[in-house]
């Protein structure tokens, strides 16, 4: 076994040493999701702002899932040819001139904030990962770097919405977006120094022409496998909360403030979940454990996806949505931490595909559950959302091992 000199290496770097070295990316994680967060929380009065519709105006979001998909595959090789910390601060730059857009009248100033919020996160969070897993080169501190900056995202989701309430008291919804973009652009000066700094990364390696990259990743072992994992479980994750509010509004009759009590623990559990399977699937360069936990989680997942839709009393519902979320993070952990192992040089190109087919997942699971409940019911619905979790399960139990991974990524 070789495993001796990564897991000595995982002792001499604390997870306050890795967080120390990634703050510029974990920052930057957390401010990239606060635009949508503004749009969500305070979509009725932008709507009122912009003489439309709340549908009409929360449709826009759409925009932002079809302009990260494209641009996650078109420039998927770019964030190996191009510095990460350079394509995140790019990324950022561009997030700052979404927000602007955002203050601006009109449903064509808000379809531009939420085409160009879209791309611009669809380059900043893979060029985020893949710049603080590059921090730590192939020791196993890189695949925590990696899911830190996802768990800071999540983090970000969970108190986003209340921060943002507080000084829009003062200064308005407007006046968040501002903010947002001052911050954005502050970020700019970090990420553009950040690259390689710990004693134990390798040396950088070769750029590779954009048709050698896909070629490359497609060559590693289990890398397609992995990409479908993420597809199909970011498709029953977000199909399923889409829908999340009526049913509980349906089935168990809660109010808007007491569902805000449920989204609260789904969404602290995937936050939990996320940082706890971090850090417990980086403590050792297994491959095996980490295989074995995805599938484990994937399962528990399928079963309390069934308990949140067959359950006959809230409690029982609100804990089948907890171990849900919690599931479904543990399979994000687990996905982020092999692809930043084996993928090499072609990690952002890795990432970025990834968060490209998370993106696909969300938006074709949220359809899907959607004409399902027109169609025959939550049941119905159930059963497409645990469709997309059976071709995850299945993705994750045909996993190729990677003992020539290091062969495949160095030719």
């Amino acid at each position: 076994m070789n495993t001796t000199e990564p897991d000595t290496t995982e002792k001499l770097i604390s997870e306050r040493k890795i967080i120390a070295e990634i703050w510029p990316a974990l920052l930057a994680s957390a401010v990239g999701l606060l635009p949508f967060t503004v749009l969500s929380t305070f979509l009725i009065p932008i709507a009122d702002w912009a003489g439309a519709g709340v549908a009409e105006v929360g449709s826009l979001r759409g925009l932002a899932g079809v302009g990260a998909v494209l641009t996650g595959v078109a420039l998927a090789p770019l964030i190996g040819r191009i510095a990460p910390g350079r394509v995140a601060a790019a990324a950022l730059v561009r997030l700052g001139a979404a927000a602007a857009l955002g203050t601006f009248s009109g449903l064509g100033a808000l379809a531009a904030f939420c085409l160009v919020t879209g791309v611009s996160n669809a380059l900043l969070y893979p060029a985020l990962s893949t710049a603080a897993a590059d921090r730590f080169g192939a020791t196993p501190a890189a695949g925590r770097a990696a899911t830190l900056v996802m768990t800071a995202q999540t983090l970000a989701s969970m108190v986003g919405a209340p921060l943002l309430v507080l000084p829009a008291l003062w200064w308005g919804w407007r006046g968040n977006l501002i903010a947002i973009a001052v911050v954005a652009l502050a970020l700019v000066p970090a990420l553009l120094r950040y690259g390689r700094a710990h004693p134990g990364a390798d040396a950088p390696a070769p750029r590779l022409g954009y048709l050698a990259a896909f070629r490359t990743l497609a060559a590693i072992p289990g890398a397609r496998a992995l990409l479908l994992v993420s597809f199909g479980r970011a498709g029953a994750l977000m199909g399923h909360l889409a829908f999340l509010a009526p049913l509980y509004a349906e089935k168990f009759q809660l109010s808007t403030g007491w569902f805000a009590f449920v989204w609260s623990l789904s969404g602290g559990s995937f936050f939990l979940g996320h940082l706890l399977a971090g850090r417990m699937l980086n403590a050792q360069d297994s491959e095996v454990r980490t295989r074995a936990v995805m599938a484990i989680a994937l399962g528990t997942g399928l079963l309390a996806l069934l308990g949140v839709y067959l359950s006959p009393v809230l409690p029982l519902a609100m804990l089948g949505t907890a171990v849900l979320s919690a599931s479904h993070a543990v399979v994000s952990a687990a996905v982020m931490t092999l692809l930043v192992r084996r993928c090499g040089q072609v990690r952002g190109t890795a990432l970025s595909l990834n968060a490209a087919g998370m993106s696909l997942g969300l938006f074709l699971g949220a359809g899907a559950a959607g004409v399902a409940l027109g169609v025959a019911g939550y049941l119905a619905a159930a059963a497409v959302l645990g469709g997309f979790t059976l071709l995850a399960l299945f993705a994750a139990l045909t996993l190729r091992t990677s003992t020539d991974h290091h062969s495949t990524s160095n030719r």
